[in-house]
């Protein structure tokens, strides 16, 4: 997956203005395909809402970022600094959601280091990325998603990279359009058919259909989407799934606590966006079949 030389990077992709005290209580986090390790073991061994770890407000503060969108106008930027790629994925990707949703505002996404307050309390790096309903952003700590993909068994990419961002921006998407909320109201259900998981598997089948605009689309900042990138998202995508981390963490499966969905699932639902001629076919809150 490469980024096309000439191909004009939105300024505005990136939020690099310093990390406020924490607002907690002004929205869900909701995570998402690269959610960490660390706080899925807590939540599956002891049946804790991960959301309900990252939302906590201790008034941590964000670390700098060696991210500027000032220096990413452009693909060439991308290619030649590799930070300029989560501006270049965000301004792809919003690109996309802004042909899909009519009235569609813009997500942005915001890099820091080891922790940072949002509009939905406080997080760390552990917690990997993550939306925030609170203030539209997406959250990451750039080095350590690198490290979570390798401890989750899967190799670093930009097409992994894309996915998982992919994924969050999805999560924005469900919020635009009222999923969110509503799976929300539900209260914190676990399980392979809970509104949680629906939501989830839904975020990747919305990430499968990017994916799929961004290789077919000329117009696009993103190029060259290879059989080899299809096959590293596809490993990203079970990484990433409830199963494989449990038994990483215990040995053991316990489907009835599965937030995120089996690997074998999250799988299904990317490859179904990826093939689907419309995103209806993204709807997992209408169907019994997930995939599993």
């Amino acid at each position: 997956m490469d980024f096309k030389d000439d191909a004009k990077i939105d300024s505005d992709a990136i939020d690099s203005s310093a990390g406020g005290p924490g607002r907690g209580g002004g929205g869900k986090i909701a995570l998402g395909g690269g959610a960490g390790i660390v706080v899925l073991i807590l939540a599956l061994l002891f049946g804790i809402n991960p959301g309900d770890i990252l939302g906590t407000d201790d008034g941590s503060q964000a670390a700098p970022t060696s991210t500027s969108s000032s220096t990413c106008r452009t693909g060439a930027d991308a290619d030649r600094d590799p930070n300029c790629r989560w501006a270049a994925y965000a301004t792809s990707i919003n690109q996309y959601w802004g042909e899909q949703l009519s009235g569609y505002t813009k997500a942005r996404t915001k890099p820091f280091s080891n922790s940072i307050s949002t509009a939905c309390g406080s997080a760390t790096a552990e917690g990997g990325p993550f939306y925030c309903s609170g203030d539209k952003l997406v959250y990451l700590d750039t080095s350590f998603l690198s490290q979570l993909l390798n401890q989750l068994g899967t190799e670093t990419s930009t097409a992994a990279e894309a996915y998982v961002i992919a994924h969050e921006y999805g999560h924005h998407a469900q919020d635009l359009l009222g999923t969110m909320a509503k799976a929300h109201a539900a209260g914190n259900q676990t399980g392979p058919h809970s509104p949680s998981v629906r939501l989830e598997l839904q975020a990747d089948c919305y990430a499968g259909a990017y994916l799929k605009w961004a290789a077919d689309n000329p117009d696009d900042l993103i190029e060259n989407v290879t059989s080899a990138d299809i096959t590293k998202i596809v490993n990203a995508a079970k990484a990433v799934g409830d199963d494989h981390i449990q038994k990483q963490s215990s040995g053991q499966v316990n489907q009835d606590a599965w937030t995120h969905g089996s690997s074998k699932m999250r799988v299904y639902w990317t490859q179904k966006g990826f093939n689907a001629a419309s995103l209806k076919s993204c709807d997992t809150f209408a169907t019994n079949n997930l995939g599993d």
